[in-house]
Order: structure tokens, then sequence, then C-alpha cells
């Protein structure tokens, strides 16, 4: 049985104008209309929303597709595959990463990697990890046309070129699909079409890479379909999605946009997944939930009053919840029983991000901005980066103030040494500047935070690192590198910040740490 669920939420301030915003969800019937599909909900016109609620029921599927999931795992081992690749991004790599993250390899599976980066050393190492006749490689795209998600394909597919060794995860009538059925791949998993990406931890998109590393996937199916009953109840004692929507809606009104996420070691690397689900789904129109994920908590004198933390599971830190809570900051608390819990709090922050969406009057499904970089990059990669932002690292910093949010964005390995040090730089800046933080991967977050930095509120501060690639890769049937990739979707999101107005800068490392040792 689930262990999922409100152990206590201690609001302080937030406590009448959330009772405020239950009471009004009662009488919209929130709760109802959402499990009705009932798009007026969240607006006027059903577009990218009426098409985006099979998350709702996508469990029961799953479990009537158990034999097709656990034949393609066994066909996959009997062949002699012992590792798994996942090419994907945003919606289509983070689950997946989440489960990589969280649960042990186990004998007789394939051990799971998940690419979703371009940069050249990640493509370098992610190759040398997959022994050629031995690895599944199985690329995930909703659309069949992500950009990187087909730039990796063609990339093993050149090297490898045994189509048995290659499977795809996609929406029917994608060309992905197409072009799996015409290379005679191994399988062809097609999702139900009316399941956004940061929606499908679920479908076969979360899935099609669980069976095959061994991950219990039936228990955590088990676990969402365990806790349905309860979010479908109007009671908020009952519904924990219900409950936390308000919270984390009115929070947003009330100026308490940072959410803060302390979460079980266990299943740490879910905050990945909350990000994404989070920022892409509120960010839009001006406002929206801030996710702050990795950010170790620290002395109480550092956090302003824009600040709600959200513990999910058994966390323990020196500087404590009950002090957070002392000191008047909003603190929720979410029960864990085991890492198959993951199931169930899928499930409940999806059902709590489209009743936050409701309270914040936004549709939490579509993504206006994402394409946005996605056009830059390819402005860049045909015409150059000419214009590209000079602000500098003090010019930009002497513009924090009281309320923004300072976010690193790398483009570098998500394995590379600088990303322990990046961390420790952000909890210096959060220190130094009593802000929140973000930490994102480039280009992983511009298919996760991406939407919120354009569309949310303009309280963010950018500042761009890139790194350098001693060495490459080409692209097959591409005239750019992944290399040139990788720096054309840095120019084209720099170029997007600033066409947006927003305050951002391309720094270096040396630059952040000579800049932090001035400050003492």
């Amino acid at each position: 049985m689930t262990s999922s669920g409100f152990r206590r939420a201690r609001l302080g301030a937030l406590e009448g104008p959330v009772a405020e915003t239950l009471d009004r969800l009662a009488s919209e019937r929130a709760v109802s209309r959402l499990w009705d599909r009932d798009h007026t909900l969240w607006a006027p016109d059903p577009t990218e929303i009426s098409d985006r609620l099979g998350w709702l029921e996508v469990a029961d599927d799953m479990v009537a597709a158990a034999d097709e999931l656990d034949g393609f795992a066994d066909a996959c081992v009997a062949a002699g595959y012992r590792h798994a690749v996942v090419m994907g991004m945003g919606g289509s790599s983070l689950f997946p990463e989440v489960l990589a993250r969280s649960f042990p390899p186990v004998d007789g599976r394939l051990s799971l990697t998940v690419l979703d980066s371009t940069d050249p050393a990640a493509i370098g190492r992610v190759a040398a990890l997959a022994p050629p006749e031995h690895t599944m490689f199985v690329a995930s795209s909703k659309s069949g046309s992500t950009v990187e998600t087909r730039s990796h394909l063609d990339f093993f597919w050149e090297r490898i070129g045994r189509p048995e060794q290659f499977a795809v995860v996609t929406d029917p009538g994608s060309e992905l699909g197409a072009l799996a059925r015409e290379r005679g791949y191994r399988k062809v998993f097609e999702n139900r079409p009316d399941i956004g990406g940061r929606y499908s931890a679920l479908s076969f998109f979360g899935l099609v890479p669980a069976v095959l590393a061994g991950v219990d996937w039936r228990g955590i199916v088990d676990r969402a379909r365990a806790v349905t009953p309860s979010l479908r109840d109007d009671d908020p004692a009952i519904n924990a999605g219900l409950r936390l929507g308000a919270i984390l809606g009115t929070a947003v009104q009330a100026g308490r946009d940072k959410v803060t996420l302390v979460i079980d070691p266990r299943i740490e690397a879910f905050g990945l997944w909350l990000e994404q689900l989070l920022a892409e789904s509120t960010g839009k129109a001006g406002t929206g939930v801030v996710p702050v994920a990795d950010e170790a908590l620290g002395a109480t004198d550092r956090y302003g009053n824009d600040r709600v933390f959200v513990a999910i599971g058994d966390v323990e830190h020196p500087v404590g919840l009950d002090v957070l809570a002392d000191e008047g900051h909003p603190v929720v608390e979410l029960g864990l029983g085991d890492e198959l819990d993951l199931g169930s709090q899928v499930l409940l922050w999806e059902v709590a991000t489209a009743i936050c969406g409701a309270v914040l009057g936004i549709n939490a499904f579509d993504q206006p901005n994402v394409a946005e970089a996605k056009e830059a990059t390819e402005r860049v990669l045909a015409e150059g980066s000419a214009g590209l932002p000079t602000t500098t690292l003090e010019e930009v910093l002497g513009e924090v103030r009281e309320g923004d949010y300072l976010a690193l964005q790398a483009y570098i390995d998500p394995l590379a040494p600088e990303v322990d040090d990046l961390q420790e730089i952000r909890l210096s800046l959060r220190d130094s500047f009593a802000v929140a933080t973000t930490f994102g991967i480039g280009p992983r977050f511009l298919h996760s935070t991406g939407q919120l930095h354009k569309g949310g509120p303009p309280t963010g501060v950018f500042l761009q690192l890139v790194g350098d690639d001693p060495s490459d890769a080409a692209i097959p049937g591409q005239s750019f590198t992944f290399s040139e990739l990788k720096h054309a979707q840095a120019d084209g999101d720099l170029l997007t910040l600033a066409h947006h107005g927003l305050r951002a800068a391309r720094v270096t490392l040396a630059e952040l740490t000579e800049h932090l040792d001035r400050l003492g």
C-alpha cells in the first residue's frame, strides 16, 4: 500500500488563503471537472487541453500492455543485450533518468543509460559504455522530430546499423515510427497520443526503460492505481493532489513562488522530473511556480519571503524543517514508503500541477515559449550568432534583487567534474545574494525549465556557461557537428533571453570563482 500523501502542512500566514482557495475549488467542482476532462477548468478553448489528459487513465493501459512490455524485455535479454541507451529529451528522458538513479542494477537485466546531451564528451562517454553488440538503443520522442534525439539515433545507427538493436517510443503517425518500420527496428511502441511529454512518466515513455532495467514497473503502476481513488475525492483531507495544488497556486499568488524541494535521498533524482512538470506546466503568462531542486538547505536568514518548502519522504538536515516552519516559512511534508512510491508521487504531483494551473487561471498543458529556443537554434545554425549579449557577470549580478532567482545554465557533459563545482557555486550565490538558485544542464533544461525562463515571472537572472569541446563528433546527414549544435543551442537560448529583456550573461567557471572569492 502506498504511503504517499500528506504527513502535515504548516502553512503559517498561507493557512487562511489556502482555505479560501479550497472553498473556491469546491464550488467550481474542480476535481470532478478534472477527471471529466472538462477543458473549461483551465481555458475556454480546448486546444492543447482536451487532447492532453490521457495521463489520468494511462496506468490501466500499461497493465493491459504487460505482455508486450515484458515480452520485449525478455527478448532483449535472450538476444544477449546487457545495456540499454535511452535517447530522448524532456518528458522522454527525465523519468527514465529518475529510474536509473533510484533503483540499483538488476542481475540478468540491462544496465540503463540515458542520453539527453549534445555535448561531444557526453556522446563519446555513452558510446564507450555501450558495447556495439550488446546494447539496445531506444529512441524516445513524442513528435519524432526532436533534433537532439534524431541526431543521437543517426549517430548510433551509423555506428551499429543492426535494426534488431533499435527500438522507438513515439506517438502514432510520427516520422520516427515510420523510420523505425522502414528500417525494420525490433520494436515500435506507440503511446496514446493524448498525453503531453511531461505527463508521460507512467506511459510507455517511462515504463519501456523501466522494464529493460528490471525495475518493478508493475509495482510503480500499482502504487499509482492505489492512490487514484483518493485523488478523485472532493475532500482535501483525502485528496493530497487537490490540497497540494491549492497550496502551490495560492503560494504563487501570495508571492511565494519558489517551491524548494527537499527530497528523500532514495529518490533524490525525482526533483529532475518535478522541475519540468512544475516549470513547463505553470511557467507562462508572467506567472508560475519556480521549482528549486537539489539546493541543499542552508541558514534560515538566507531565505526571503518567496519560498515554500515541500519535503518528500525522510529528510534530515542540520537546519531542519521545524526550524523553517518556526521562522514562518510554509512547510509541506509528504510521505514516502519506498522507491516504488514514485508511481503514486507521479500521479499526485500531476493532479496537483493541474489544480495549480486552475488556481492560477492558466493552461497547465501547453508550452507556448518552448519553440522559441528551437527556432533560435535553427537561425544560429543557418546564419551565425551575431548580436549575442555582451553583459558581464558583474553587471548582471549587480541587478539581483529581493525575490529574484539565480539560474546557472551549463552546457557541459552532465557527468563532468565541473558539475560538482557549479553546485557549490550555486550555494555560495544563494548565501551571498539571499535569493533562490537553480541549476540546469544544457540542452536538457531547454526541454524542462526553459518554458518558465521565458514565459514565467521575469525574476530570473541567468548565468550561462558553455564548455569547450576538445573533441567533437559528426552528426550523420547534417552539415553541423554535435559541438556546433551545442553551441548553437546555447547561443540561441541567450539570444532568446535577451529578446525577452531578461538579465543574462555568458560567464566562465573561473569568473564565477573569482567573483565569489572577492565577495568573501
